[in-house]
């Protein structure tokens, strides 16, 4: 597996008072492999001048409310070789008072952060800033140090580095600030739409906490009138189920868990999105790969092999789904008919010929291999 290079910045605080001091916290990666970060480094430095940086930092906290600005910046940074995952707490969202104390709050993100970054990526080199009041990336660092086991990521690295060197940490900066223009009640505004339509490129996973299974909300936001709930939930129990309980320890299952929630992505963020293509699926999940996937093994081992497992995904010329309405399901029924009946009825011709010829005395689909499609044939 390639070796993979994470630069994180947070935005946001622990503070509870969401009215003032907001009502997200996010914790942003910028993700790409490791023998292009030189390469990458130069290009960040080309955007500073571009963008008339000069030499100060590239930050969210400068760009500000120049939205505009904000805009040309982003424009130039989704042509980079890179991929973004993120973290999105709600804070709103998070019951119990203990987590309006700093040391819990801080102990929860802790752990989720560390369980979702280092399964998804096993051999990850990741970076935080140690400069200003990043007092959360710190406090990160000293929390991986103590639990991090070697046995488990074998080849993973967890360093500081200071923004003012790094211009990918800037980078990060910038989306976890730009995420804040998204989602924080406190900053969205007409161009929050816009911030996330473009980043949407370069976004492999936002990871939104607490994990909400009520639909409700899903059902009142949803543009389509034929959206089922009950297949909608049925789908999403099932892929939410088999992420929490798969450990991702084999490049197959990082596979088919980093697909999973590029699925529940689209799903969960950018719900008027219908199908995701494969070429943009491969584009994401080549991030954390070696070798470029190809189609056969996709197909097999990773959508084939989840449907094995009864995981429910919704398929057509255009791409990939979750199945949310009888629609998304007969697509993908009607795929296979086209395949199946066809395939069956070439093999019914081909054995009732050697039949007929060898007077009943050869039949092909008496083979144990075949005992199950002679069943289904001879009905």
């Amino acid at each position: 597996m390639n070796k993979i290079t994470a630069f994180a910045d947070e935005y946001g605080n622990n503070s509870f008072q969401f009215s003032t001091q907001g009502s997200h916290f996010i914790v942003a990666t910028v993700i790409c492999n490791s023998d292009k970060v030189t390469e990458l480094e130069n290009s960040v430095n080309e955007i500073r001048k571009k963008h008339n940086f000069q030499t100060g930092e590239i930050k969210s906290s400068g760009i500000s409310k120049h939205h505009k600005r904000r805009i040309r910046v982003l424009s130039d940074v989704v042509n980079l070789d890179l991929s973004v995952y993120a973290v999105i707490v709600d804070k709103r969202k998070l019951k119990g008072k203990g987590f309006s104390y700093k040391k819990s709050f801080y102990k929860y993100l802790n752990n989720l952060l560390y369980k979702e970054l280092f399964r998804t990526f096993p051999q990850l080199e990741l970076y935080v800033d140690e400069h200003g009041g990043n007092d959360y990336m710190l406090e990160f660092k000293a929390y991986v140090n103590k639990h991090h086991q070697k046995t488990l990521f074998s080849g993973s690295q967890f360093g500081i580095e200071n923004s003012k060197q790094s211009n990918l940490i800037q980078i990060a900066d910038l989306i976890a600030g730009t995420l804040g223009y998204i989602y924080d009640e406190t900053k969205i505004s007409e161009y929050s739409e816009e911030f996330k339509t473009l980043i949407k490129p370069i976004v492999s996973d936002l990871n939104f906490f607490p994990k909400d299974y009520n639909f409700s909300d899903f059902v009142e936001s949803n543009t389509d009138n034929a959206f089922n709930p009950l297949i909608a939930e049925v789908s999403h129990l099932r892929i939410n189920d088999f992420i929490e309980k798969e450990s991702g320890n084999d490049q197959q299952k990082i596979d088919q868990i980093n697909f999973l929630k590029l699925l529940l992505l689209y799903q969960r963020v950018y719900y008027k999105s219908r199908y995701i293509s494969t070429k943009e699926i491969f584009n994401h999940l080549n991030q954390s790969r070696e070798k470029p996937l190809k189609e056969e093994y996709f197909r097999s081992k990773v959508v084939g092999n989840l449907r094995d497992k009864g995981i429910l995904i919704s398929s057509s010329p255009k791409g990939y789904k979750i199945p949310t309405s009888e629609k998304d399901l007969y697509s993908f029924i009607k795929h296979g008919n086209r395949i199946i009946l066809p395939m069956a009825n070439r093999i019914k011709q081909m054995r009732n010929a050697i039949k007929l010829a060898s007077g009943n005395e050869l039949d092909l689909l008496d083979n144990p291999d075949f005992k199950e499609l002679k069943e289904m044939l001879n009905n």
